[in-house]
């Protein structure tokens, strides 16, 4: 590697190009800071993104795309064609071997759906409603039993806090549940990019790109450097060479940890550190990609089980984006949370559970037609952390701010949950900086 080059002068430099980091760069843009982001991949996206796989378009994680909130706001205050496809049903579920729409019923038809003893746990969601929630310590599975102990409703709340947060009910705070599924709308309205949800990922990377900025691919931070409590530069390596950037402002996409060992933690004060250590809990899931020559599933959206093993729910893609997968083919993602989602686990084992599952649920699956298995953990986890456990945004040093899962607003979820950290990291720049101009 040759020496560092002169450095670049940014207004703002955001590491990682992943749903938060994307929004947060598009709206620093459109504010008139001349933004760089720096991404390792060759795509934007991250765990949001997509790949070519046997020439079909399989997403790297997400592929729910939830309309009509902060996401979809971002898109359009920034000029990013948000073009998304909604199924209709968007969301079932498979109880005692029936495929059910709740669309119009909600909680009370999934509950009444599975026990005709649903009354007491339909008056516990109510006290949520209510505002009365459990204690921080009582987890999903606990709050659950204190009204029921019906097998298959025990497995819808678990394949929910699978699909939503990729943990377990046993693993996830009642509290979060509950607080997601009132307050922030259960069963979301949301649809499927015809273009991968990498494809309009992009539409935020071109929106930086057209008001002046800069997204380099296959390029690395290798240093946050800090002068008297304050971020002034950060080590790039992009094409063999090693690149000085000194921003005003860093806003990280790559995780509260990742961006702590950037910065090197003496850079950190010590509670913000024992936070870090204490409350992060990076969550697995198990992604199969099928691409099958005969129909799997009638459902158009996403369809979550009841009992199962291991797999949680499974979203039919080419039913409303047919181009993400030659003619003839048609494409599915199938989710599995292990047991545990926290920690370590048997992945080969979890696998097998996994496809056992699928056997289980549809006669014509066949695993000759599975594009690729995925376990997302460690280093690319499912989530950066246990909903409820998440860090704040802002950092020790007053310039440093992380977005995206491991940062979402309390017991928020998806895709959504990401950009939200997004807006709220410039609104917090727009604030502090006296500077910004008006919105254009």
């Amino acid at each position: 590697m040759t020496d560092t080059t002169t450095a670049h002068d940014y207004d703002a430099l955001v590491i990682g190009a992943g749903a938060g980091g994307l929004c947060a760069a598009a709206l620093l843009s459109h504010h008139g800071y001349r933004t760089l982001v720096v991404e390792a991949h060759d795509r934007p996206g991250g765990r949001a993104g997509s790949v070519e796989e046997d020439g079909c378009v399989v997403n790297t994680g997400a592929i729910a795309i939830e309309y009509g909130g902060i996401l979809e706001e971002v898109f359009r205050t920034v000029g990013a064609p948000f073009d998304i496809r909604v199924p209709d049903p968007a969301t079932m579920f498979r109880i005692k071997g029936k495929d059910v729409d709740i669309s119009r019923g909600g909680w009370g038809k999934l509950v009444n759906g599975v026990t005709k003893k649903g009354a007491s746990l339909l008056d516990g969601l109510g006290q949520a409603r209510r505002g009365e929630y459990p204690e921080e310590e009582m987890t999903t599975e606990q709050w659950l039993l204190r009204y029921t102990k019906n097998d298959t409703m025990h497995a819808i709340f678990r394949n929910l806090c699978a699909a939503i947060f990729a943990v377990n009910a046993d693993e996830l705070p009642a509290k979060a549940f509950l607080t997601y599924f009132i307050e922030k709308g259960a069963f979301k309205a949301y649809g499927f990019s015809p273009t991968g949800t990498g494809g309009l990922m992009q539409g935020l990377a071109d929106a930086v790109v057209a008001r002046g900025g800069d997204v380099w691919y296959s390029s690395s931070v290798t240093a946050i450097k800090v002068t008297d409590g304050r971020v002034v530069a950060a080590d790039v390596e992009r094409g063999g060479r090693l690149e000085r950037i000194e921003p005003r402002f860093v806003v990280s996409n790559v995780g509260p940890s990742a961006t702590a060992a950037l910065v090197g933690r003496e850079h950190l004060d010590a509670d913000y550190l024992d936070q870090l250590d204490r409350d992060l809990r990076p969550t697995a899931n198990i992604v199969v990609n099928i691409a099958s020559s005969e129909p799997l599933m009638d459902v158009p959206g996403i369809l979550t089980f009841g009992l199962t093993r291991r797999l949680c729910n499974m979203g039919n893609l080419t039913a409303t984006c047919p181009e993400l997968a030659p003619d003839g083919r048609h494409l599915y993602v199938a989710y599995g949370v292990p047991r545990p989602a926290v920690g370590d686990f048997e992945e080969q084992a979890e696998i097998a559970a996994t496809l056992a599952d699928l056997h289980d649920e549809f006669e014509n699956f066949d695993e000759d037609e599975v594009l690729s298995i995925r376990v997302m953990k460690g280093e690319w986890p499912a989530q950066r952390s246990v909903a409820g456990f998440d860090l704040p945004r802002e950092t020790t040093l007053p310039n440093l701010w992380n977005v995206g899962d491991g940062v979402r607003t309390y017991a928020n979820g998806g895709v959504q949950a990401c950009a939200e950290t997004g807006k709220l990291v410039v609104d917090a720049i727009l604030a502090l900086d006296a500077r910004s101009p008006a919105i254009t």
